[in-house]
């Protein structure tokens, strides 16, 4: 079996299981996901949306959140750990919208890159999510899951990303990126994952080799 007919097996039996499933990062706005995406770096996703709720009604748009004193910044995202790091650079990220955007998200991996924080795993859940573009976001779920599949044998995020472009169709990319890290979480968990559960054991090569 080919990689390009396991991915599309793949494909298929995640969407038997999470028609639905959407981003677990709660946010109205395109730029709160920006935000809501910076503070989960080492932080759970149900942590961030506990903070998000209270952090978008106290700054409530692009301009509070720039002229927002770092004090109080560090001290509204402190829960979700790093907070010197992430209050700077949402800070920065607010105030690069304003002045270099317009306000606005950008449309491009190349422009999203240049405003802080973001790297091109959060460029690309923005460019899937918000603006419905082809993306592979390569979180650790995904990439632990595509290496067990035998979709891919590299593990740094960038090479995966390339790795998996070729071979998950572009219009449901994005879509398939949150079916996988759901099914990390209810299945293919890191420590014990439950093969005997599994829609994908029949072409799964880690499940090949355990047997």
């Amino acid at each position: 079996m080919t990689k390009k007919e396991r991915a599309l097996l793949a494909c298929e039996a995640l969407e038997k299981i999470y028609p639905d499933v959407k981003c677990s990062l709660q946010y109205e706005k395109p730029y709160e996901l920006l935000i809501a995406t910076r503070l989960s770096a080492q932080c759970t996703d149900a942590r961030v949306n506990i903070v998000a709720g209270p952090l978008f009604k106290k700054y409530p748009n692009l301009e509070a959140f720039a002229n927002a004193d770092i004090k109080e910044l560090e001290e509204a995202v402190k829960p979700c750990g790093f907070y010197h790091t992430k209050a700077k650079s949402i800070k920065e990220m607010a105030g690069q919208l304003l002045e270099h955007f317009g306000g606005q998200v950008p449309q491009t991996m190349e422009e999203l890159l240049t405003l802080s924080g973001v790297g091109r795993k959060t460029a690309n859940l923005i460019l899937g999510d918000v603006w419905g573009k082809p993306a592979i976001v390569t979180d650790t779920h995904f990439i632990r899951i595509t290496g067990r599949l035998g979709l891919t044998e590299n593990k740094e995020p960038a090479k995966v990303e390339k790795d998996l472009i070729k071979l998950i169709p572009p219009e449901v990319s994005s879509h398939f990126c949150h079916q996988t890290v759901q099914f990390g979480r209810d299945i293919c968990r890191a420590r014990k994952p439950l093969c005997s559960e599994c829609p994908c054991s029949g072409f799964c090569k880690y499940f090949s080799s355990i047997k």
